[in-house]
C-alpha cells in the first residue's frame, strides 16, 4: 500500500472519507434501518434461546429423559455413571402451617409432682350428683376452705336422673362463688347433664341393699366416665373424685395426698353419729366405706366361681370374701402418713394423677374381675402398673347415712361403735 507522501495526515485522511452529507443519507434509508432492526431481533432471539437451552441442561441433570421404570438396565448404568447427586444442606427449614383448624398439643410439660404448689399443677375436682341439693351448701362450704390455690382448681359436675332440685341448688351455689373473682372463685366450672334412666331410689334401703349394687355400681360407672370425658383437659395434672355428701375434711387434704407421690390414693371414711344416752352426748365414729380393701385368697376364689358378668357386691352376707377392710384398719389419732396397698377403693374421696386416666384407666360400668366402678378402677389400674394406696389414719367424715345393722358391712362397725364412741354434756 502506497502512503501519500509526508505520511498520513488528518487532511489526508479527511479528504478520503465520505461527505457527511452522504452518510447521513446512508444511514437514514429505509433498507439500512430494517436491516438493524432484523439484526436486533435476531440477536435477542439468539440469546433467549441460549440461555433457555442453559436452563434446560441445568434442570436436565436432575434426571434422565425418560422415567427409571422405561429405562433398560444399561441406560440406567449409563446415566447414573456421569450423574452427580445434589446434596441440599437445608434439613432445618421450617414447615409453616397457618390453618386454623389445627392445634398443637404439647402434652411433655404435664407432670404430676410433689412440688404441684409451685409448679402451678392444675387440678380438676369432680362430683357426680344425684337428688343431692340437702348436700351441695355444706359441699361448697368445705371447697372453698381448700388451702390448695384456687385458681388451679377446675370444678365439674354431672347432674343425671335427678326428681329434686339439685341444679337449681348448684347454680345458685356456684354463682355465689363464681361472681367475685377473689380467692374463693376457681379457674373453671363445666355443669354436665346426662340421664341414665336409674330408677333405684336413694333412700339408704335402695342404694345399699343387695340386689340394687350390680346396676347402681355399673350406671355410677358409666357416670364418672361420662363426668371424665366431659371435663379432663390436657393441662390438668390431677383429678380429685369427691362425694358431695362429705361433712369434715382437713383442708390441706389436697396437698396431704399429693406428698405422698402416689398414682391414686384414698382416705379411710368414718362418720359421726350423735346420741343421747345416759344423760349424755354420745359422738359414735361408724366405720363408713368398706370399698376399700385387701383382696384375700378366699376372695380370688369366690371370684373365679362365679360368672364373669357378675359383679361382687363387697360387704354383704351373700358374698363372704373375708377381704381386709380398711375402714376396720387405723385410727385418726395415729400416725396420718401410714400407707397400705389396696386391691378394690370407694369413690368418696380419691385423688388420681392424670396420667392413669389419660392412660385409658377409667370406670369399667361392666363386670371387670368381678367388680364395677371404683373397686373395678383399682383393679384396672393395679393390672396396668399403677400404684393403689390408702392411708387408714386419714380420716375424712362421710354424712351418717343412718343405717341399720342387719348386712355383714354393717355389723362389722356396730362392733366398733361402742369403742369407739366419744362423750360430751348435752350442754355441748
Amino acid at each position: 500500500m502506497l502512503l501519500p507522501k509526508g505520511g498520513v495526515t488528518w487532511k489526508s485522511a479527511r479528504a478520503s472519507l465520505p461527505p457527511t452529507r452522504a452518510v447521513w443519507v446512508f444511514l437514514t434509508r429505509t433498507r439500512f434501518l430494517l436491516f438493524v432492526a432484523l439484526t436486533g431481533v435476531v440477536l435477542l432471539l439468539w440469546r433467549g434461546v441460549r440461555t433457555s437451552a442453559a436452563e434446560m441442561q441445568r434442570f436436565y441433570c436432575w434426571g434422565p429423559s425418560k422415567p427409571p421404570i422405561h429405562m433398560t438396565l444399561n441406560e440406567q448404568s449409563d446415566w447414573n455413571a456421569h450423574l452427580q447427586t445434589p446434596v441440599i444442606f437445608n434439613h432445618h427449614e421450617p414447615l409453616v402451617v397457618n390453618a386454623t383448624t389445627i392445634e398443637r398439643i404439647d402434652m411433655n410439660p404435664i407432670k404430676s409432682t410433689t412440688n404441684a404448689v409451685s409448679s402451678r399443677e392444675r387440678i380438676l375436682i369432680l362430683t357426680p350428683l344425684r337428688d343431692a341439693s340437702p348436700f351441695l351448701p355444706k359441699y361448697f362450704d368445705l371447697l372453698s376452705e381448700l388451702s390448695y390455690p384456687h385458681d388451679l382448681i377446675d370444678l365439674g359436675f354431672l347432674v343425671g336422673d335427678s326428681t329434686d332440685d339439685t341444679m337449681a341448688v348448684l347454680a345458685a351455689e356456684l354463682d355465689r362463688i363464681q361472681r367475685n373473682s377473689d380467692a374463693n372463685s376457681f379457674h373453671h366450672v363445666s355443669i354436665v347433664q346426662k340421664d341414665f334412666g336409674v330408677i333405684v331410689g336413694q333412700s339408704v334401703e335402695d342404694r345399699h341393699g343387695f340386689a340394687a349394687q350390680g346396676p347402681r355400681r355399673k350406671a355410677m360407672g358409666r357416670a364418672r366416665n361420662y363426668l371424665l370425658s366431659a371435663t379432663m383437659k390436657p393441662e390438668h395434672s390431677w383429678i380429685y373424685w369427691r362425694d358431695v355428701d362429705i361433712v369434715e375434711n382437713p383442708e390441706s387434704i389436697i396437698e396431704d395426698f399429693i406428698a405422698h407421690d402416689k398414682d391414686v390414693i384414698v382416705p379411710n371414711v368414718w362418720f359421726h353419729r350423735y346420741e343421747n344416752r345416759d344423760g349424755q352426748k354420745v359422738d359414735i365414729e361408724g366405720r363408713f366405706d368398706y370399698n376399700s380393701w385387701q383382696e384375700s385368697e378366699r376372695g380370688l376364689s369366690l371370684a373365679s366361681s362365679l360368672d364373669k358378668n357378675v359383679v361382687l357386691a363387697e360387704g354383704y352376707k351373700e358374698y363372704i370374701t373375708d377381704r381386709k377392710y380398711m375402714a376396720l384398719m387405723g385410727d385418726w389419732r395415729n400416725d396420718k402418713d401410714e400407707e397400705i396397698e389396696l386391691d378394690g377403693i370407694g369413690g368418696v374421696n380419691v385423688i388420681v394423677k392424670a396420667d392413669v386416666h389419660k392412660s385409658g384407666i377409667n370406670f369399667p360400668c361392666y363386670a371387670f374381675e368381678n367388680q364395677a366402678e371404683t373397686e373395678g378402677f383399682a383393679k384396672m389400674a393395679k393390672r396396668a402398673g399403677y400404684s393403689v394406696i390408702g392411708l387408714p389414719n386419714y380420716v375424712v367424715w362421710h354424712i351418717d347415712t343412718e343405717e341399720k345393722p342387719g348386712n355383714l358391712r354393717r355389723i362389722n362397725w356396730m362392733g366398733l361403735m361402742e369403742e369407739n364412741d366419744h362423750r360430751f354434756s348435752t350442754d355441748d
